[in-house]
């Protein structure tokens, strides 16, 4: 190894020493470096903060104005001519200062529970409640508990705003801590409780008691005092008039959860808190809002996408896609058939949902009879609800599958009485099969059956056996990615599913159905729907545009089919008469009912090229109507008389016509006979299903519905 020695310099010796071998690095030296950096980092880090903290110091309100702090109007929710104003998000307060002695001790201790459990204890910053509420949302998966003491949200809603940025969370810490020199701890809660947003316009806890319960803050239980404390933080999504009431509930009895571990109320009095129906306490809300459920969803959507604050206090524009005039006949409307169908069939409810098939623009929404009637769920918005059953309003889904596939409209099929379960006997007498699956031989809503018909009749006259059977032959897996491409959302997992799907036994959105019956309208193109056109600051800039993003999921040959065969009022009049509500004198328009099991829904969905509207009716607790109620009748009327209305005075559009289809194969050409067979047989004798014009099938018994299709025919055959 070579060695160093020593070298003489006029001012210096370098010391006798080992270079470090080539490779390696001193860790010595690194820490040291390391250090250095991280030093300067914290100093520049300093400066930097000091200079914020002094700019933000400079520009600090005075704190001695949250004693006259006034709201001011907010954000306005437009028309789709954005002159109409639907809804003015605080424009006109309701707010009752009272003293701080004539709020209820209930009251005061529920907010603290929630909002602030240390508020008695800390100076205006409490570390011990922000790193508690850190933990909570952590393991909660949710954001609301927050992290601000109760004057932290008092000089933030008051004095610098709801800004996200370090120099207001600056102010907002020091003006806490200044607002705590300058005021009483019951003075600051008394400011808090006086000034705060509950909900519909309404500041301060005296103005919410009024009206939601209709009595004076002094009056507040334990129960509704809990349900009051959990607005602020949320007030319009959480609002007891909207359309999330269990999570409004679920935080609610997490606020009695809290006063119970602080100690203010009992293990007792908690349980009988949560037990307490609160909400049928709740005063019926008298709102002039036009369309309150559609106000509500488009809160809701400015909310996820700009924030509550941005909606509160943003002084935004939002111009929507509904029609004025259309709303206000839907409303009338639902009213008018809502009572007449709760005498008449018990359907105690109904709901509408209009569309432009063309952009997907929602133009007319009623979510319920009466939105102020909380007591009888009138705020409950049927038309965005996941689990309404559509009955046969599902069928069309399959037979454009079928008619995409080759299977024209013409084809045969025997509405006899079938059994589907392959392991069950054709008789259908049976119950279970061996392994203990249910058998499954639906029947027709007439109780009687057809014999052969087409798929045209068969879906006009919405003939059950049929459209198993053309579920079948369609595939039921193709039936789904066909209902989903066009807009059905709630499918889910597709071994769900068997061929009961085709009588509604899926659930879906009725705003889902209706835009998904919207790409018939628009020749096979689906445009999803939307509710707002264009979103502005208050300084004019705008902030969103609706874009519309068509997309083709139906070939056009096919769309055009069902639009024909749906509008085809001769082929349905058998079933439903020549004179009935799916049909619009001297327009053509296509219409399909729904009715599902015990006649708990009733149904009708149908379009012209420029308007599709759903109806449904029904009871929101799933309760059936009377069997006189089903389908066309009780949905029906409605339906025509807001298509007629809604219409009036518009062109009178026709549907492009389809292509003819022409085939000489037995079956598919409207024939159960032929020179070559001579007795008829089921479907599945002459064609293969996953290839209809195909060759002849030279051992149909291979399929295994074909035994029990076959017998069925054949039996039917004997005895007529």
């Amino acid at each position: 190894m070579v060695k160093y020695r020593s070298v003489k310099f006029p001012s210096f010796t370098l010391p006798r020493t080992r270079l470090p071998r080539r490779g390696k690095v001193s860790w010595r030296s690194l820490l040291r470096q390391l250090g250095i950096l991280v030093a300067w980092c914290a100093t520049l880090g300093v400066i930097a903060l000091s200079v914020v903290i002094i700019h933000a110091h400079q520009t600090l309100p005075d704190p001695s104005s949250l004693a006259t702090r006034q709201v001011k109007e907010s954000t306005k929710i437009y028309d789709r001519t954005g002159t109409i104003v639907l809804y003015d998000i605080y424009s006109e307060e309701k707010r009752t200062v009272v003293p701080f002695d004539q709020i209820s001790d209930n009251l005061k201790k529920a907010t603290v529970a929630i909002e602030d459990s240390r508020f008695y204890e800390h100076n205006g910053f409490d570390i011990q409640g922000f790193v508690r509420s850190i933990l909570y949302d952590l393991q909660s998966g949710s954001t609301s508990q927050g992290g601000s003491t109760i004057t932290q949200q008092l000089v933030g809603n008051a004095l610098v705003g709801r800004q996200k940025t370090i120099e207001r969370k600056i102010q907002e810490l020091i003006l806490a801590i200044e607002v705590e020199r300058q005021f009483s701890k019951d003075q600051i809660l008394d400011m808090y409780l006086n000034q705060i947003p509950y909900g519909s316009n309404t500041y301060g806890i005296e103005a919410a008691s009024e009206l939601y319960f209709g009595i004076p803050a002094a009056q507040l239980d334990v129960a509704q005092s809990a349900l009051l404390a959990s607005l602020p933080q949320q007030p319009s999504y959480l609002s007891p008039y909207g359309t999330h009431t269990s999570e409004l509930i679920t935080r609610k009895n997490y606020v009695l959860q809290r006063m119970q571990e602080l100690g203010y109320i009992t293990p007792d009095e908690m349980k009988a808190a949560q037990a307490e129906d609160v909400m049928a306490q709740l005063k019926p809300q008298s709102s002039a809002v036009a369309a309150p459920h559609f106000v509500e969803m488009v809160k809701d959507y400015l909310i996820q996408k700009y924030g509550q604050d941005m909606l509160t206090s943003g002084g935004l524009k939002i111009v929507t896609t509904l029609d004025a005039t259309m709303q206000q006949e839907a409303n009338d409307l639902v009213n008018k058939y809502g009572a007449i169908n709760k005498t008449k069939y018990k359907a105690s409810n109904a709901a509408l949902a209009a569309i432009d098939p063309r952009d997907g623009s929602v133009l007319a929404l009623v979510g319920s009879v009466n939105y102020s009637d909380v007591a009888n769920q009138g705020n409950f918005n049927v038309i965005t609800s996941p689990n309404r059953q559509p009955g046969s309003a599902f069928k069309p889904f399959a037979y454009a599958v079928a008619f995409q596939e080759g299977y024209p409209d013409s084809t045969i099929l025997w509405d006899v009485k079938t059994e589907f379960n392959p392991n069950c006997t054709p008789d259908g007498l049976q119950k279970k099969d061996p392994s203990g699956q249910d058998c499954y031989h639906p029947q027709d809503y007439s109780g009687t059956f057809s014999g052969p018909v087409t798929m045209r009749s068969a879906l006009d006259e919405s003939l059950n056996v049929p459209a198993v059977q053309t579920l079948y032959l369609a595939g039921i897996n193709n039936v789904i990615n066909l209902a989903t491409n066009m807009g059905i959302t709630t499918l889910g997992d597709t071994s769900r599913w068997g061929l009961s799907l085709v009588l509604g036994g899926a659930e879906v959105r009725p705003i889902d159905l209706v835009s998904a019956y919207g790409v018939f309208a628009n020749d096979g193109i689906r445009v999803p729907w939307g509710l707002i056109k264009e979103v502005d600051a208050s300084d004019g800039t705008v902030l969103e545009q609706r874009q519309i993003q068509p997309t083709r999921v139906l070939d056009t040959q096919t769309a055009r089919l069902m639009d024909d065969v749906l509008s085809d009022n001769n082929a349905r009049a058998p079933e439903f008469g020549i004179n009935n509500s799916l049909t619009l004198p001297g327009r053509p328009v296509a219409a399909k009912t729904g009715t599902t099991q015990d006649n708990r829904d009733g149904w009708v969905v149908g379009f012209t090229p420029s308007l599709a509207t759903v109806v449904w009716t029904g009871n929101n607790d799933n309760s059936p109507m009377t069997a006189a109620g089903a389908g066309i009748s009780a949905a029906g009327p409605l339906w025509n008389a807001f298509m007629t209305a809604a219409l009036a005075g518009t062109p009178i559009e026709s549907f492009p016509a389809p292509n003819p289809v022409v085939t000489d194969k037995i079956m598919l050409n409207g024939s159960v006979t032929s020179s070559q067979y001579s007795t008829p047989h089921s479907i599945l004798f002459y064609v293969d299903k996953s290839d209809p014009s195909g060759p002849i099938p030279t051992d149909p018994t291979l399929d295994p519905q074909f035994s029990n299709w076959e017998w069925a025919v054949q039996n039917y055959k004997a005895t007529h």
